[in-house]
């Protein structure tokens, strides 16, 4: 391939992009700030008034959805909606912050939670993003789901239908699946996976991830996998628990592995030589 049809290609790719990707940074500015918004202790600058930084949203809104070819309309219906969700999804985060605050000894206050905690802050991306893709708005929902997986390690796609008082403590290495359905009062810890055991196109439109009910505690390294694996109400999931049947309600579900601890006695001259 020479030079011409390389650039050539480029430009095609270019061309067909138009109207389904919107700006980036733009993208990433209306997301920063309808978290500052929603929570003014995480803005880093002079806040204007609630009322003009509401209104720099909704105008921020309405360009974003026309980049992505919305008729003008229809943006400003949609605009309208997405913003008019901001009560309920405030709303859910305080619960959410209620709900790692009161589940971690560590937690000294819930402002605590809101401004350092990598868990609620995902959970804050998610709840935005899931409102953009209940709309039906196309790409905008993964972008600002990538924003925070890139940001805190977790990974939570915007179409997973979650519950209220959500906990997610610590985090790093969270995935959860498109297709998830997670109850009310649902905890999980880090390294846990929420995936399908397909990742086949065929079934892309069909439920692939697994359902937690509420009051279900997941803890870390856990994989579950499956559209039809659910899990059973006030279970409890120990660690690095692999998967794929479900389980009634009020169980508690263990991988029991064995450990050797070898003293000094000489009697034990078992030699481990690990290679790695």
């Amino acid at each position: 391939m020479n030079n011409k049809e390389f650039f050539n290609q480029i430009g095609q790719f270019r061309r067909s992009s138009v109207g389904k990707v919107p700006p980036l940074r733009a993208s990433y500015r209306l997301l920063n700030d309808i978290v500052e918004f929603l929570f003014p202790i995480l803005s880093k600058r002079d806040c204007p008034s609630v009322e003009q930084e509401f209104e720099s949203i909704h105008e921020q809104t309405i360009r974003l959805l026309q980049s992505i070819s919305y008729e003008k309309e229809q943006t400003v219906i949609v605009a309208d909606q997405f913003i008019g969700s901001f009560p309920k999804i405030y709303d859910l985060l305080i619960k959410d912050a209620t709900a790692i605050y009161e589940g971690d000894p560590a937690a000294e206050a819930i402002e605590e939670v809101i401004v350092s905690y990598p868990g609620f802050y995902a959970i804050c991306i998610y709840r935005i993003a899931h409102e953009l893709y209940q709309l039906n708005i196309p790409v905008l929902p993964r972008l600002f789901s990538e924003y925070g997986h890139k940001h805190t390690g977790i990974d939570i796609h915007p179409g997973a239908q979650i519950g209220e008082a959500f906990c997610i403590d610590h985090g790093t290495g969270v995935v959860i699946g498109e297709t998830t359905q997670i109850g009310n009062h649902v905890k999980m810890y880090q390294g846990v996976t929420l995936g399908a055991l397909s990742v086949s196109k065929e079934k892309a439109g069909k439920k692939r991830h697994p359902t937690i009910e509420d009051n279900v505690t997941i803890y870390s390294g856990t994989t579950i996998l499956g559209g039809k694996t659910v899990v059973g109400h006030h279970s409890i999931i120990g660690g690095n628990v692999w998967l794929t049947d479900s389980v009634e309600p009020y169980s508690i579900v263990l991988n029991k592995s064995e450990i050797f601890v070898k003293n000094k006695n000489p009697e034990y001259d078992t030699v481990i030589d690990f290679v790695i």
